[in-house]
């Protein structure tokens, strides 16, 4: 018993395990074949998979797009364009009813969010093992999917989002609004510590709860598909009972990788909504 539950919680750390490439203690570069040796890595290791799903994504949405752009016309639309068409009047009409200002950066950032975030998150529909025992029989000690469970994709996201208020906060207002808005409200002059307590923490909140949010939800959703998948190697009844416990949850995730593309996009959309108010 104690060896199978030690079995089973090195198949749970393999597989929340990103595939990290650092400098090693010795001073060499090169791949961590352990927890505790990509933890040694530091801030300076980089996550390979994570990098190499996210851009690979981004490509596949940019080609998909691009290719039905250039290949639209008019009349009735073929399935591809119709389905397109479809997203983007849907992401159109979230920025409208949302978005206040004139910005015409505003949709494709919005369009670009949801369909990348989706596309990331979409990976975690994918069969557990797959892909990390591809990568294991390449000779590579982890492999993880899903950029989205890992919190420094969904930083890195939020950061971006948070950078673009900052800067459309300070044009639309200038510097002096900007900290006034900081410093002012909601007590006025006399209670500017209070102020600026309150509004900084508002403010650092939005970019912190963004990144949070996603890679909470897709975290977990992924640590249910390897819980799971380890219903498979415990007898016929239950790998049955995971059997249909997996497509159940697939099904049900469904909705959680899509609704969370759209909570990002939409907070996205209402900070530079407020980016843009004048400051009075």
């Amino acid at each position: 018993m104690s060896s199978e539950a030690h079995s089973s919680a090195e198949y749970i750390k393999h597989h929340l395990q990103n595939l990290t490439f650092g400098q090693h203690a010795d001073g060499s570069w090169g791949l961590a074949h352990s927890v505790q040796e990509a933890k040694d890595m530091g801030f300076m290791a980089i996550n390979l998979d994570t990098m190499g799903f996210s851009i690979l994504l981004g490509a596949l949405f940019l080609f998909l797009f691009h290719g039905v752009a250039k290949s639209a016309k008019a009349g009735v639309p073929g399935g591809m364009q119709n389905f397109v068409e479809w997203i983007v009047e849907f992401i159109d009409g979230a920025v409208r009813g949302s978005f206040t200002a004139r910005n015409n950066m505003v949709a494709p950032l919005a369009l670009t969010i949801f369909i990348w975030i989706f596309l990331m998150n979409l990976m975690d529909l994918l069969p557990i093992d797959w892909i990390p025992g591809l990568a294991t029989m390449l000779g590579l000690p982890y492999m993880k999917v899903v950029a989205t469970t890992d919190p420094n994709a969904t930083f890195g996201m939020s950061l971006a989002v948070f950078f673009l208020v900052l800067y459309y906060s300070i044009k639309m207002k200038g510097v002096g609004g900007f900290v006034g808005e900081l410093t002012l409200q909601p007590f006025g002059k006399w209670g500017l510590p209070a102020n600026l307590l309150l509004e900084g923490v508002n403010l650092i909140a939005k970019p912190v709860s963004l990144a949070l949010r996603l890679f909470g939800n897709m975290y977990a959703g992924e640590m249910i598909f390897i819980l799971i998948a380890l219903m498979f190697s415990g007898g016929a009844v239950l790998a049955l009972t995971g059997g249909v416990l997996q497509w159940a949850w697939a099904v049900f995730h469904i909705l959680i990788i899509t609704l969370q593309a759209f909570i990002f996009m939409t907070l996205t959309i209402v900070y530079m909504d407020m980016a843009h108010q004048e400051h009075h």
